[in-house]
């Protein structure tokens, strides 16, 4: 393919996402069924753009897009490396599978009035979350952020009654979380005059010691630590995930979750880079400390859960601990490796969960796993699909839950840091307990529970997700990525 018309992909799929946005909004007036197919039709377009833009990044190079023709620092900047290429293939990915998945959930749980709006709103969200992950400058970020942000709090809200109150309080940390941020690169922005990453990292390399430097890395780091639902910043995101409809809690999940967290990645690693690191020791030193907390307070917090949702959200939170303790020991290629692929792996199975459980409400209406019993034998594709996103979330070989504790394992052991090591198997099996209530419930106890599978556009998603967490555990596993693996890491190193 001509490599300028690939040039053209990254700003494409914003431009193009917002725009379809306003498509859906209008059409909506008309006819709102037609809604569903445009952002369907959008997300598909730019996955297939996605893909051509990470397999252009990996053969020839990565991709500099300057808008407007205006040179970087004076214009804004959108660069796309292995790195963010990869991360944009799997935020489209389940952004897709996402709104397949979306089309008969929001039908039952949403008033047909709103679904134009719903649509409009899941669009911008999308585009928002493409456009953090492909820009090159601090500020653009922070704008498209916010158009994912306010995008997510709106859509938690559309359910009504506790949705609303959670929605409230997203937005409240949410907000102050952006604050934190847009306050942290005004303080870099007023000691190296650019707002472009490239030319900030270059520029900050003279003035690590400086102490508008340092406070604004804790401001970057606190901010996108509150998007991302870094522990303990998380405190929002138990009631977004458990009160929002089925189809948001799957795309928040994914999409915006792994979206924020590539943002805290990127402007650690890019832009303040692993010497400044080594400089500022003392905060980065928590990170380790925090993330294995993390792991074990929410897993214990998850296991006291019978609400469904609200575990996997808990769970939620323990998996972003295993990708910050990945990224805590930098010098290690293997914890680096393992935070990475996990942004993939956990996505996949997280995704897979959540597409499960949003199966059985549709059906049954139940969230409370004390009532899930025999419903294996009603419903059997989407339990076995649900056991197998749990086993992946739990690290059980093949899947890729296993893959992810199998780099940090080892990681570990080239660190010689053997707490962590130690902290990995407790998690696992703090996992293993609270995932056991639900396999007990669903495959070992005996109800006339009535339920029936799910519709087709709900199942084949779901399963298609059950089948990527055991193939792609076994293809992580065979080493046949590791060239691809060693980019990834190259590009934050």
């Amino acid at each position: 393919m001509n490599d300028i018309a690939v040039h053209q992909f990254p700003v494409l799929i914003v431009t193009t996402g917002v725009f379809s946005a306003l498509t859906i909004l209008v059409v909506g007036l008309f006819n709102r069924k037609l809604c569903y197919y445009i952002v369907l039709f959008t997300t598909t377009f730019h996955f297939v753009l996605s893909i051509l833009t990470l397999n252009h990044v990996l053969t020839k190079g990565r991709i500099q897009y300057w808008l407007g023709g205006w040179r970087p620092p004076w214009g804004i900047e959108y660069v796309v490396d292995e790195l963010n290429a990869y991360v944009l293939v799997v935020i489209l990915f389940l952004s897709f599978l996402g709104i397949v998945y979306s089309k008969r959930s929001v039908e039952k749980e949403i008033d047909e009035r709103k679904h134009p709006t719903f649509y409009t709103l899941m669009q911008l969200l999308i585009a928002g979350c493409c456009g953090v992950v492909v820009t090159g400058d601090v500020f653009n970020l922070f704008v498209l952020a916010e158009v994912a942000s306010l995008s997510t709090y709106a859509l938690v809200a559309v359910a009504g009654g506790r949705a609303l109150r959670a929605s409230y309080n997203y937005l409240i940390l949410g907000s102050l979380g952006i604050c934190f941020y847009l306050l942290g690169i005004g303080f870099l922005y007023a000691v190296t005059g650019t707002l472009n990453m490239i030319d900030m990292k270059i520029l900050l390399q003279n003035l690590y010691y400086n102490k508008m430097v340092q406070v604004a890395f804790v401001l970057v780091l606190v901010g996108l630590g509150i998007k991302a639902a870094v522990f303990p910043l998380h405190t929002w995101q138990p009631d977004a995930y458990t009160y929002a409809p089925s189809a948001v809690t799957l795309i928040m999940s994914t999409v915006v979750a792994k979206a924020f967290i590539y943002a805290l990645i990127r402007l650690v690693f890019s832009v303040f880079t692993i010497d400044f690191l080594k400089i500022y020791v003392d905060a980065w030193s928590l990170i380790p400390v925090i993330s294995a907390v993390a792991i074990v307070v929410a897993s214990i917090l998850a296991y006291r859960q019978n609400d469904i949702k609200r575990m996997l959200a808990y769970s939620s939170v323990v998996n972003i601990a295993y990708i910050t303790l990945g990224i805590s020991y930098f010098t290690s290629h293997w914890s680096l490796s393992g935070a990475l692929v996990n942004i993939l792996n956990h996505a996949i199975a997280k995704g897979c969960a959540f597409a499960a459980v949003g199966a059985i409400i549709y059906k049954t209406g139940i969230k409370d796993i004390r009532n899930y019993a025999g419903l294996a034998k009603k419903m059997p594709y989407t339990s076995a699909a649900l056991l197998i996103a749990m086993l992946s979330l739990i690290g059980l070989p093949p899947s890729v839950g296993f893959v992810t504790k199998f780099y940090l394992a080892i990681g570990s052991l080239e660190v010689q840091n053997y707490l962590m090591l130690a902290i990995i198997l407790l998690g696992t099996l703090l996992t293993l307990a609270y995932f056991l209530k639900v396999i007990e419930e669903l495959y070992f106890k005996h109800s006339e529970n009535n339920a029936e599978e799910a519709p087709l556009s709900m199942l084949a998603p779901t399963m298609f997700l059950a089948i990527l967490c055991l193939a792609f555990g076994v293809y992580w596993l065979t080493g046949i990525p590791l060239d691809f693996v060693e980019k990834l890491v190259t590009v934050i190193r």
